[in-house]
């Protein structure tokens, strides 16, 4: 018997635009016909945001994710308690706001790895919000990996045809070079290539960065190229992988923006995030405002599914009724599809 995946939903920074996005997802009324949808937070973040924002819905508050009822214009809300609101403001970024969001991460981390919810969503958090709160974590990743003891994972981002996962992520761009190492390289591959059956995606040739500019241009500007990364790829095809590189970066985006590969392997944060954002991030001359803000980011390596919307906070426009929910959406439906097999 087919039945619909239990998501649960965090609502990310309350001084964001995490709570908004998230309520203005379940006003799609396909997130129902796709899954169970469970939002986690303060309630009372919920409540503030939807009688601002006149978004026409009442939320029905729970302690339990079994008291859920899963009804259009009535959103479940696990409630983590009251919240100081005349502590927060829109826009600001403050320890009060970093806590709540933190621990709304921490619940449902918990609340998967009891098999309460069947995939895990999560909405934007400020890393210096919840670093002020005490919180020592460079970001969501690191925290997931902390609370399910994860030692190998890695950052998939996903937007139509462009699928980037990253050899190095939250760290200084001095650190990532010293971070592309072999080893890291096939222990991404072979996350990168699983994740990729788990989505449906039938083309697995998977392409590969080069670290230097032209790949390092045969040891001219620099040698990670030909001495960590070249005999990754070798190694990897040697083990039966369509894989390509390393190939230099301003030519591998390109063609994987055409669906030329299945997957691509980005040595750090900005090689794969910069490419990717021009894709799914559209902005609106016209209205002077994003028109569209697609993208997934998916942690790969878990014992728990985590999807999440790749943007941040948003901060400039908290409150202001004009976020977009688009990549909330796909986070849904992609949280939804990875934990499918499960009930088939």
């Amino acid at each position: 018997m087919y039945k619909k995946p239990v998501i649960g939903i965090t609502m990310g920074d309350p001084a964001s635009i995490g709570p908004e996005i998230a309520i203005k997802a379940l006003l799609s009324r396909d997130i129902y016909d796709t899954c169970c949808p469970v939002l986690i937070g303060n309630a009372c973040v919920f409540e503030h945001i939807i009688n601002k924002l006149n978004l026409g819905v009442t939320i029905n508050r729970i302690n339990n994710v079994n008291d859920a009822k899963y009804l259009y214009g009535t959103p479940d809300v696990y409630d983590l308690g009251e919240l100081d609101l005349t502590a927060i403001t829109f826009g600001e970024i403050s320890a009060k706001a970093g806590d709540a969001a933190f621990l709304a991460v921490k619940e449902v981390i918990s609340l998967a790895l009891e098999g309460a919810v069947d995939a895990t969503v999560t909405g934007p958090i400020n890393k210096k919000a919840i670093n002020e709160a005490g919180h020592k974590f460079p970001g969501h990743t690191e925290i997931y990996a902390h609370f399910t003891a994860t030692k190998k994972y890695a950052m998939l981002l996903i937007e139509e045809q462009m699928r980037v996962i990253h050899v190095s992520t939250h760290v200084s761009l001095r650190q990532a070079c010293d971070l592309v190492k072999k080893n890291r390289i096939l222990e991404v591959l072979a996350l990168l290539h699983q994740g990729l059956q788990n989505l449906g995606v039938t083309n697995l040739k998977i392409g590969v960065a080069g670290l230097n500019p032209h790949a390092g241009d045969s040891g001219l500007f620099g040698t990670e190229d030909e001495e960590e990364i070249a005999p990754a790829v070798k190694e990897a095809q040697l083990l039966g992988y369509d894989i390509d590189g390393p190939i230099p970066a301003d030519t591998l985006f390109s063609k994987a923006a055409t669906g030329h590969y299945g997957g691509v392997i980005a040595m750090y944060h900005d090689q794969g995030h910069i490419p990717f954002k021009l894709t799914g991030f559209k902005w609106s001359k016209e209205k002077q405002q994003m028109e569209s803000v697609k993208g997934v980011n998916i942690t790969l390596g878990l014992p728990i599914i985590r999807t999440s919307v790749d943007h941040g906070t948003a901060f400039e426009i908290a409150g202001k009724g004009i976020a977009s929910c688009d990549a909330m959406l796909l986070a849904i439906k992609a949280a939804a599809k990875l934990s499918i097999n499960n009930f088939s």
